[in-house]
């Protein structure tokens, strides 16, 4: 034998010892008795339980329909009927009822009886067998010996028909039909098939082998796992019990669609990635997702069998390392497959020390993402240095004091800075991780300086935590609102009727909308809670970031309303058990929280933005026309700020926003009032050279204060008259007629009322006519109605003389003037937005 035929030899024996190897493994790892009713490990066949919530086989909606669906809702059938009825949910539901003779579970059986015993063969059609249905064709033909059989169906069901003995089942494993061919013992279906593939072939295929892989016949909520090979079964087995141990769903129709693709494959593992390629499957997303996750799961099995954990590896799959940590509730299954590759930290000794803390603490995600994005920008800044940071007792203090430096610098995606927080929280991380170190062993020789040291801490300024000036227009609010209707069109949350999602999705938004509180507070209210105190109206919310729980905001009936009228659809759903007490439940039991997550609400709220044609902002641009709203500003938290900037433009105390918003300091709610005061102040500045007088010719203002200070607000423009003034504008020594008073000191921003009071003017001076009013009365109002023209026109001509760019300020400014008087003087409702007044 020469060395290379002997070479080969031993590699396969090797491979084929590693194979028996393989497959006695996953024998072992099986779940005996797996899914009791619905798993046939003798038959290979899955009939999936339709009350079972982790089996995707759900019957149709419509009452006494029998037909299984993969989801929620009605059958294919029945939706067809129900869009052609013209009835609303109600009245189809009361009144349509499917034909006695739909069936999908199971194969009926022949409705032939007599004296206490039916017949036990298979249902063909009318309600009678193959054999019965034949017998009943051929008593009513006209014969020459016999005389026709003259009376009905059931009478001859009753005096002529005898019932049979069941005829033995198809040979095909699992197969419930019975059969119809003696010799192959086949039922009606396979019976077709096998005489399809015969007529396919060249050759005459072996029956038995051909059996021992056809699937049986099947409803939608079955699969069977027959047409793979030996190890293939044992493979895909282990997968799906895989899956089912973490908690996921058992879907039949994806499965099926699985193990169409993977027949003929000897062995699952060792087939090569080709094999696994989704684009020979089912185009469906649950199939493509359900290929992936096998090809996962066979090849995470096999690293267990070579005894490697995922934690070993210098690549960690984190979906992996979630479930072998035992933390499968924490994320909703199938949702995260990131890697998380160390050799982004070069030097040896940091990394040892993050992949052992991460092993000894198995933090939750985000801190555990944290920690190592720490520790790759201190290797980022020790491997730019001589010698790359490799020996652990050459980095001390100046070292430390470049990685301190590091993460100062430390910014966004976009360039910007990152908060202080942020930073000083990364910082605190690689502390961590060297604190660790040090206690477990693993940094002995790491130099004493290299540590933290008090000048390179990061000091956390006072956070800004709501971003003051991330509020969305009110303008836009009423936009969004027009088209409410649409949002949770299309969105997918899993299990849930597409109704049930839009409704859901509306009154989050109305709660988000109406109360300022942040999305997360939003989405894990209660069932309970609104509380009633007379005509006051409580929302009990908690405060998470705050650490105070069950805290009381008042909100108006409107919000109320919109939370009970949820609060009883809401009592119709089928929800996770976990989701029972909250208002708005999670999407499965898996799932990260009891309730809808942020990330949820947040794509679907993009999907419903985006989906919108047009929104526009509250300025023109050059050719006059609105210009387009930038839709990545309108995100669940921005309403937050909103419902802030909507209050302090309001002018409400600012004690008492303090309190709505639930602040620690009034440092932070007074930023929203320095919005407001700075929008006002750059109003003035722009609107102070546009004042004209009664004429409506120039009159500016020298500065701010002259502009405020020198004038009182009256309801047609400005007044300068001095007692007037001085009394707040509650003196006009000639009742308010300003259009004849020299004192009068329109601008822009009083326009609209202006015009307002010419239209007044003119249905009272019809009024007046009507009434043989003198001719005095009639001329004075005339008199008015035509110095009102010549002001306004004269101040839409110096409008429109200005170049685009200062018009469009200017108007900005008439919006910001116009709000802030309309504000003065009264409080705003704590939670109603003015949905009918102008933003112009």
């Amino acid at each position: 034998m020469s060395g290379n035929l002997a070479a080969v030899l031993e590699i396969a024996e090797k491979s084929s010892r590693d194979h028996d190897l393989w497959v006695a493994w996953l024998r072992t790892q099986l779940v005996e008795d797996w899914r009791p009713g619905e798993w046939d490990p003798d038959t290979l066949l899955f009939r999936g339980d339709v009350n079972n919530p982790q089996t995707a086989a759900m019957r149709c909606s419509t009452e006494g329909c029998e037909i299984v669906t993969k989801s929620r809702g009605r059958c294919t059938a029945c939706a067809k009927e129900f869009r052609a009825s013209g009835l609303s949910e109600e009245e189809f539901n009361a009144t349509v009822r499917p034909a006695a003779n739909r069936r999908y579970l199971e194969p009926g059986t022949c409705t032939v009886e007599r004296d206490g015993l039916g017949c036990q063969r298979e249902f063909h059609s009318r309600g009678l067998c193959r054999a019965h249905s034949l017998q009943w064709i051929k008593a009513t033909r006209a014969a020459s010996k016999r005389k026709p059989f003259q009376g009905t169906l059931e009478e001859w069901m009753r005096s002529v028909a005898v019932p049979h003995d069941a005829l033995a089942e198809c040979r095909v494993a699992g197969c419930s039909l019975e059969q119809v061919t003696l010799h192959e013992g086949l039922c009606r279906v396979h019976d077709r098939r096998w005489k399809d593939l015969r007529k396919s072939l060249d050759y005459v295929p072996v029956l038995d082998r051909w059996v021992e892989h056809e699937t049986p016949y099947m409803a939608v909520h079955h699969f069977s796992l027959a047409p793979l090979s030996e190890v293939g079964r044992l493979e895909m087995l282990y997968a799906l019990q895989q899956r089912d141990l973490r908690h996921q769903k058992i879907e039949p129709s994806a499965i099926r669609a699985v193990v169409k693709g993977l027949e003929g494959v000897e062995c699952l593992l060792v087939a090569g990635p080709g094999v696994f390629d989704t684009s020979n499957f089912s185009g469906a997303a649950n199939v493509v997702a359900l290929v992936k996750e096998v090809a996962w799961s066979i090849q995470q099995g096999h690293d267990r069998f070579l005894g490697i954990e995922p934690m070993d590896k210098l690549v960690w799959d984190m979906k992996a390392v979630i479930y072998a940590s035992g933390r499968t509730e924490k994320r909703a299954p199938g949702t995260r497959t990131a890697l998380v590759d160390f050799n982004t930290v070069t030097q040896p000794w940091l990394r040892e020390a993050v992949m052992e803390w991460a092993r000894s603490t198995r933090p939750a995600n985000t801190r555990f993402r944290r920690h190592v994005a720490a520790c790759v920008v201190a290797s980022t800044v020790l491997a730019r240095l001589p010698g790359g940071g490799m020996d652990p007792t050459s980095v001390r203090f100046a070292e430390m004091t470049l990685v301190a430096d590091a993460f100062r610098k430390q910014t966004k995606r976009d360039g910007d800075l990152q908060t202080s927080k942020h930073r000083a929280d990364s910082l605190a991380a690689f502390y961590t991780i060297l604190d660790f170190g040090r206690s477990a062993g693993l940094l002995n020789e790491l130099h004493g300086t290299f540590a933290r040291h008090s000048q390179h801490r990061i000091i956390r300024e006072d956070s800004n935590e709501d971003e003051i000036g991330k509020a969305i227009p009110e303008s836009v609010i009423r936009q969004l609102d027009a088209h409410l209707d649409h949002f949770g069109d299309e969105f997918p949350y899993r299990g849930y009727p597409p109704e049930d999602i839009s409704a859901m999705l509306r009154a989050i938004y109305q709660v988000l909308r109406d109360t300022g509180r942040r999305p997360r507070e939003v989405l894990s209210l209660k069932r309970d809670c609104l509380e009633f105190d007379g005509n006051d109206c409580l929302l009990i919310w908690n405060n998470y970031k705050g650490k105070r729980m069950r805290r009381r905001l008042p909100i108006s009936r409107e919000t109320a309303e919109h939370i009970q009228a949820w609060a009883k659809h809401r009592e119709g759903l089928v929800t996770p058990s976990r989701s029972r007490s909250y208002l708005f439940p999670a999407v499965s039991e898996a799932s990260e929280f009891a309730h809808m997550s942020t990330q949820y609400l947040s794509r679907a709220m993009r999907l419903w933005v985006t989906s919108i044609d047009e929104i526009h902002s509250e300025g023109t641009g050059r050719d006059g026309r609105p210009v387009p709203f930038d839709r990545d500003k309108i995100y669940p938290y921005a309403f937050r700020h909103s419902y802030a900037q909507r209050h302090a433009d309001a002018e409400v105390p600012i004690d008492v926003l303090k309190d709505l918003m639930d602040h620690r300091s009034t440092d932070t709610t007074a930023r929203y009032y320095k919005v407001s005061l700075k929008r006002k102040q750059e109003a003035v500045k722009k609107m102070r050279l546009h004042v004209v007088d009664r004429h409506g010719n120039p009159a500016p203002m020298a500065s701010n204060k002259a502009y405020e200070l020198r004038s009182v607000a009256v309801p047609f423009g400005g007044c300068t008259e001095p007692s007037n003034v001085k009394a707040g504008g509650h003196a006009c020594p000639i009742r308010f007629q300003c259009a004849g008073c020299g004192f009068y000191r329109p601008d822009p921003s009083y326009l609209a009322a202006i015009e307002d009071q010419i239209r007044d003017l003119k249905a009272d001076k019809e009024t007046a006519l009507a009434m043989g009013t003198d001719e005095y009365v009639i001329r004075n109002f005339q008199d008015q109605i035509d110095s009102f023209k010549k002001v306004a026109k004269n101040m839409h001509e110096q409008i429109d003389q200005l170049p685009e760019d200062e018009r469009e300020e200017l108007m900005e400014s008439v919006k910001v003037l116009r709000r802030s008087r309309a504000a003065r003087g009264r409080m705003l409702p704590l939670t109603v937005i003015k949905r009918g007044e102008s933003s112009a």
